[in-house]
């Protein structure tokens, strides 16, 4: 038995643990209806080093959670249809784009009376107007509508925003004093070039051909490798490229799809996504400081309920023109509201670059994390006050 125990992975032991918590919380607020996203963030808080301290090896759990990220795009890419999203532009381009100069003219409307710094109202604007991907796609694929028409407009609004951090991210560098290389732009314009390419070429041939498909459909452990080698060959390839390693894993998901090659990549990832994917929402969990919420609740409250509502109201009125009516646009509206796992970045080269100091950066950090947290429940909330026979 002491052998035994002193042989125990340390990593291996505290991963057992985290999945026992999950199931434990997961049954308690299942009695509540809670979706599993609100179990990873609840049990995420419990565990971190911030909580009871049960896993202090954040790094590990972050990263690894950034791999549910990249794994929940490729699987969105693979379940989307290329036409219909296209069809859809004018919802993404003209609908975020709305997005992002209400949220910045709002915030230069309170700045300007709290006497910010210009750089600091874009850096806050640009931080409320991302809406989460992970939440908002994991509510939609578990509500199945994923493929409806509200689906469809919310989706090419969150593949807008993802597509945008990378220029939003440039213009943070400007303002912080930090100017891209050469190398790093013409990496970016390649990028885009290379992705308009894949999308083009799939809109004009509407199937593409993996090569060896036919040996790959009889060896299920080769499927494993090719699976993987495929998205997150893709994510790397757009991260090396100076954009979102996410949107490179999305764009492999597209491809797959063009191949009818689904099935048996759902079969070999499916459980990977779901464990990384409840790591991601664990991590952000890890985030959340209670002390430093309890010290500072009435502001991070007022905040919190102001961008939830205010987001809403943004993301409602730019959601009406491409709605059947009010009821659809406001609904839409609750799902964009929360702040997205994106803005975190945006925050920390905020907070690097001098933009924003420590009192700041943790006010942000704990807003976006307590609306990600909260925003389940509020759109369940606006759901049923809008739906309700």
């Amino acid at each position: 038995m002491f052998l035994l125990s002193a042989n125990i992975d340390p990593v291996v032991s505290k991963f057992v643990l985290l999945s026992a918590i999950i199931i434990i919380v997961g049954f308690v607020l299942r009695l509540i209806k809670q979706p599993s996203i609100v179990t990873y963030m609840v049990v995420g808080v419990m565990v971190g080093p911030l909580g009871f301290g049960v896993i202090t090896d954040e790094i590990l759990i972050t990263n690894l959670g950034s791999l549910g990220l990249v794994l929940l795009l490729f699987f969105i890419g693979m379940e989307i249809h290329l036409p219909n999203l296209i069809a859809s532009w004018r919802v993404s381009i003209l609908g975020t784009a709305l997005q992002v100069i209400i949220s910045i003219a709002i915030i230069w409307a309170l700045g300007s009376y709290l006497n910010w710094k210009m750089n600091q109202i874009i850096m806050i604007g640009f931080v409320i107007s991302l809406s989460s991907t992970a939440v908002i796609l994991k509510l939609l694929q578990e509500q199945d509508q994923l493929q409806t028409k509200l689906g469809q407009n919310v989706l090419g609004i969150l593949l807008a925003q993802d597509i945008l951090i990378v220029p939003m991210l440039i213009i943070l560098g400007y303002l912080g004093g930090k100017q891209p290389t050469s190398i790093e732009s013409i990496k970016q314009i390649t990028g885009g070039i290379i992705i308009i390419s894949i999308i083009i070429y799939i809109l004009k041939n509407k199937e593409i051909r993996l090569p060896f498909r036919k040996t790959i459909a009889k060896d299920h452990e080769m499927q494993v490798f090719v699976a993987f080698t495929l998205c997150f060959g893709f994510a790397l390839f757009t991260a090396y490229l100076e954009l979102s390693a996410a949107l490179g894993a999305f764009v492999g998901g597209i491809v797959l799809s063009s191949a009818k090659s689904t099935q048996w990549v759902h079969d070999s990832l499916s459980a990977f996504k779901v464990f990384f994917v409840a790591l991601f929402f664990v991590s952000i969990g890890m985030l959340i400081d209670l002390q430093f919420i309890h010290n500072n609740l009435l502001t991070i409250g007022i905040l919190v309920t102001l961008v939830l509502i205010v987001n809403s109201g943004i993301n409602a009125l730019v959601m009406k023109p491409f709605s059947e009516n009010w009821k659809t646009s406001i609904y839409a509206g609750a799902m964009l509201s929360q702040i997205g796992e994106f803005s975190f970045i945006l925050g920390l080269i905020g907070y690097q670059s001098g933009i924003i100091h420590d009192y700041a950066y943790q006010i942000i950090i704990s807003t976006i994390s307590l609306t990600l947290l909260l925003s389940p429940l509020w759109i369940s909330v606006v759901k049923r006050l809008l739906f309700r026979s």
